[in-house]
């Protein structure tokens, strides 16, 4: 039995420049941090005496004779990857809903990685579980999605992370007092736009939009370097700091037309109007999560003001994927898997 827990991801700079059509021929950068809210995958290898081979439950339960049977891409794929055709049992399961703008895609990704790799008895350093990660998603399954996501619950912690041209990729933990990570945090509100949506879609016609759009990304890349340099410089106001997302969020919001729309427009207006110095949405866009830079003295009237929407509590972590139980089972005899095929009449 393996049970990993995996960080969802807040990324505040940079967003758009982790593409490799991008950073491929530019470079690029974002500044992200992870947060205690995850997701947790349990997987094992399937005792050989039931009537499926294996058995995948998401939001959906899946019962397969074969491992290629299986419905859920990430899953599939990642089997394929590492090999692995026994028979298994994938459980999953998140603090947050997915298609919200955290990442939890590529929480799941990591996180069924790194255990499938304990069931293998195999480990894996942070930066090579990013990769495989990276690859799965990217390669394997064609995923329009960028490399910050992977890299963030891999690693955990508030980084830089630098994409180079080569391929490359450099994670760089943001060097800053620990209070002043603590105040960032009480200056941040999390609020549930209710609009789910599938990043792929949005960040397909953001990929499109790319090489047309190199003066936006371009400006999004340098103001990497300007909230990193207000985070680490104790004698700057972090009030900077919101009014730089704001700046950042009306760029971003101009890359394609499904980043926004008129609902999410009306929320965010709603936040500045309430006090708020600057926020955006999470994620490839269209919906999800919305991130609020607030003074703390001005939280309770944004509250008001956003009654309607659920504003969800959280703080910054710095773990990374881990593993939280690792037990090993007994190791069954591979001619059961063939007897069972005989007693339920299964195609092996």
């Amino acid at each position: 039995m393996i049970i990993t827990s995996t960080p969802l991801r807040i990324s505040f700079f940079g967003g758009g420049t982790d593409y490799p059509v991008w950073y491929r021929e530019h470079g690029g950068a974002v500044l992200a941090t992870t947060i205690n809210k995850c997701c947790y995958i349990t997987c094992r290898k399937l005792p050989p005496f039931f009537e499926y081979h294996s058995r995948i439950s998401y939001s959906k339960v899946e019962n397969v004779a074969r491992n290629d049977a299986i419905k859920h891409p990430s899953v599939r794929s990642c089997l394929q990857f590492l090999g692995i055709k026994d028979g298994v049992e994938i459980h999953h399961v998140a603090d947050l809903p997915a298609r919200t703008g955290l990442g939890t895609s590529s929480a799941f990704t990591v996180g069924l990685l790194l255990g499938l790799y304990a069931l293998k008895e195999q480990m894996r350093d942070k930066h090579a579980l990013a990769a495989d990660a990276i690859h799965v998603e990217q390669d394997l399954l064609r995923e329009a999605v960028g490399s910050q996501d992977q890299v963030s619950a891999a690693y955990g912690g508030f980084n830089r992370i630098n994409f180079h041209a080569d391929g490359g990729i450099e994670v760089r933990r943001v060097l800053t007092a620990k209070h002043r990570l603590a105040e960032l945090e009480q200056h941040l509100a999390l609020y549930f736009t209710g609009f789910s949506r599938t990043a792929s879609e949005v960040a397909t016609e953001q990929v499109k939009m790319t090489p047309h759009k190199k003066k936006e990304l371009d400006m999004m890349l340098q103001l990497v370097n300007e909230a990193e340099a207000i985070i680490s410089s104790p004698n700057r106001s972090l009030d900077e700091f919101g009014r730089v997302l704001h700046e950042s969020w009306q760029i971003k919001r101009t890359l394609t037309q499904k980043i926004s729309n008129a609902n999410i427009d009306e929320i965010y207006e709603a936040g500045v109007s309430a006090g708020a110095l600057g926020g955006k949405l999470l994620g490839a866009g269209g919906g999800g999560f919305m991130l609020f830079f607030v003074p703390p003295e001005r939280r309770e009237a944004l509250r008001m003001r956003l009654r309607k929407l659920l504003c969800v509590p959280f703080g910054f972590s710095n773990r990374g994927s881990h593993v939280v139980v690792y037990e090993p089972e007994e190791v069954y005899d591979k001619s059961l898997a063939s007897e069972r095929c005989v007693v339920y009449a299964q195609d092996d």
